[in-house]
């Protein structure tokens, strides 16, 4: 088991089905069991796969002091996950709409709230982080002070930057030059090998993961200057790719820091992530490493 420390959002997340996109207007539209709503939002989502899969998580949020915060920290202690350090200091608790279609396609609508212009108490992350084997700083704006002093105290840092397009991009910056380990995607990269080469060039990130969706995933490691194409796997039946970038994060680096190939753990990441796209929430539908192993022995 190892320590794993996530800074990232909490939100309450509503799921929603549609024929298609673009949404066909009309007034009222019956969906039986085709809206849900939970807590997600990629700390959350973080947190719930690297415990399922046996890590200890120490996770930094925050939350407005209201029910839906409640609701969170609720159902934090539903998944053994501790809330002592989600702070309640947000005017409301954020939340996000996604709606998506049988072929996988999604819109996001999120709103953060205050979460954007909200720090987060910097003594905690200290304390949490010296016995912390890993740090996973999602690029959320309280995680952005949080950056030097891991480096400072030589953790292994591990971001996801999702959809960028540009090595300039102000908001990312940061969280690039910092991680370790980069997970980003391929939507609006355009080469995706020369956009890593250049980035891995520029900042020096040992593994970078590129989530390629139906095409698989790129992996890039700076120690032999090599690139790896993983393919998809099919598992089940695809629900909701919601989430499916933060699952493939979790197990990468679940099997990584406890020993495994960044080939090997790519591989059980992408099963991992095939496997929880079958289900219809971002934070829900992980395997356990057993059953993971288990399944991956047939693939």
């Amino acid at each position: 088991m190892k320590n794993i420390l996530v800074s990232g959002l909490i939100n309450i997340e509503t799921t929603a089905s549609v024929n298609s996109f673009p949404i066909e207007y009309q007034s009222i539209d019956y969906n039986f069991f085709g809206v849900n709503s939970m807590p997600s939002g990629v700390g959350l989502n973080l947190a719930s796969a690297l415990t399922t899969l046996g890590d200890k998580v120490s996770l930094l949020s925050i939350c407005g002091n209201d029910t839906l915060g409640s609701v969170i920290k609720q159902e934090l202690k539903n998944r053994n996950i501790s809330s002592k350090h989600i702070l309640s200091i947000l005017s409301q608790t954020p939340q996000s709409v996604v709606l998506y279609d049988k072929n996988g396609k999604r819109q996001i609508i999120c709103d953060l709230k205050d979460a954007q212009e909200t720090t987060y108490n910097i003594d905690i992350f200290k304390t949490e982080a010296k016995n912390c084997d890993c740090l996973c700083l999602c690029n959320i704006n309280f995680s952005r002070e949080m950056l030097p002093i891991a480096k400072e105290l030589n953790k292994l840092i591990v971001t996801d930057v999702h959809v960028i397009s540009s090595l300039d991009d102000e908001y990312n910056r940061d969280f690039i030059q910092y991680a370790d380990i980069l997970f980003m995607s391929n939507e609006n990269l355009g080469n995706a090998k020369s956009f890593v080469k250049e980035t891995a060039k520029r900042f020096g990130n040992s593994i970078i993961v590129v989530g390629m969706g139906s095409q698989g995933s790129l992996l890039y490691t700076k120690s032999d200057d090599s690139f790896t194409e993983l393919p998809i796997y099919k598992t089940r039946k695809a629900f909701n790719t919601i989430g499916a970038g933060d699952a493939l994060l979790s197990a990468f680096t679940h099997f990584y820091i406890n020993g495994c190939s960044p080939k090997d753990s790519l591989k059980l990441a992408s099963i991992f992530a095939s496997y929880k796209i079958g289900d219809k929430s971002a934070s829900s539908g992980f395997l356990t490493e057993q059953e993971l192993l288990k399944l991956a022995e047939n693939i």
